[in-house]
């Protein structure tokens, strides 16, 4: 082959090799309207939420740039440390309790039972309905001693109880109502990942010998392991930054003992008007969230 004719072939190459990597840059345009939406929604807040926590000043009129005093100030108030503790037990308890409920019922539902279709409806119900609802609806049971829970336990001679007026009561009621409130999720999400799975494997199971429990937890667990972990995430991040359930119920009280960081940073912001220590305590729980999101996806990624 010539060498013209060789330079002619690598010309051919390079030009339908520019034709194969041409962008078609319309689909895109396409999204930058979205794009653009998405950014003002969520990056907008976010960077201003930032620019707050280290600023002093009100929501009317911001303050001069006081770097990482509003951070250092947060972790000297034992009301910060005091509303982390609570974060984390209104979380780990929401969560584990949702799971084993939301489980227990998947297992159940997952069998030929009579009225499955109607408690696959009803058991939702939680979930679906309003948080102000079922919120105004437990108030109304368990809210003073004239509701409809201490009527009941009159009914049987006992003395009533004020189950949102002491610390322990009303840290017991917010969880309670919190699992409650999220079970159905779990139910739901577990039930699909269950009905995945090729009952072959109970079957040759069971033939070499294992019992229910062995087949549970063999076969069962790891076949749900992935869904799990993403419905730990999910709602590890809904209850750390659940607002209306305990506000709508307690305020934050008795006494602070219900105050989780998003209540906290609420108040500084809203209520005491010192946007700077309001907006560090977001950020705070921010950075928390996303650890505690990035170490579920590092233990996702393990195990695949």
């Amino acid at each position: 082959m010539s060498l013209s004719k060789l330079e002619t072939n690598q010309a051919g190459v390079q030009k339908r090799s520019s034709k194969r990597v041409k962008i078609d840059w319309i689909q895109y345009q396409f999204l930058l309207p979205s794009l653009f939406l998405i950014l003002l929604i969520n990056l907008y807040p976010f960077l201003s939420g930032l620019l707050y926590s280290f600023k002093e000043g009100t929501l009317i009129k911001q303050g001069a740039f006081v770097g990482i005093d509003n951070y250092i100030a947060l972790l000297q108030m034992s009301e910060f440390w005091h509303s982390l503790y609570f974060s984390a037990i209104f979380g780990l308890c929401s969560v584990v309790g949702s799971y084993l409920f939301g489980l227990a019922f998947a297992l159940m539902l997952n069998q030929e039972v009579w009225g499955r279709g109607f408690f696959r409806v009803a058991l939702l119900v939680p979930w679906i309905i309003p948080s102000i609802v079922s919120i105004v609806g437990w108030r109304w049971l368990i809210g003073d001693q004239s509701g409809l829970a201490n009527q009941v336990i009159g009914w049987f001679g006992m003395a009533p109880i004020n189950f949102l007026g002491t610390e322990e009561g009303a840290i017991f009621s917010v969880i309670l109502i919190k699992i409650w409130r999220s079970f159905p999720f779990m139910m739901i999400s577990l039930l699909a990942a269950l009905q995945t799975i090729n009952h072959d494997l109970y079957e040759a199971a069971q033939i070499d010998g294992a019992g229910r429990w062995k087949s549970f937890w063999y076969i069962t667990v790891p076949s749900i392991k992935m869904i799990s972990i993403v419905c730990w995430i999910l709602m590890t991040i809904w209850c750390f930054n659940d607002f209306d359930t305990i506000w709508l119920l307690t305020e934050g009280g008795p006494a602070n003992a219900t105050e989780n960081l998003i209540v906290l940073a609420y108040k500084y912001t809203f209520t005491k008007n010192n946007v700077g220590l309001g907006s560090a305590i977001a950020i705070i729980s921010l950075i928390i969230l996303m650890v505690l999101a990035w170490l579920l996806l590092k233990r996702q990624e393990k195990d695949e």
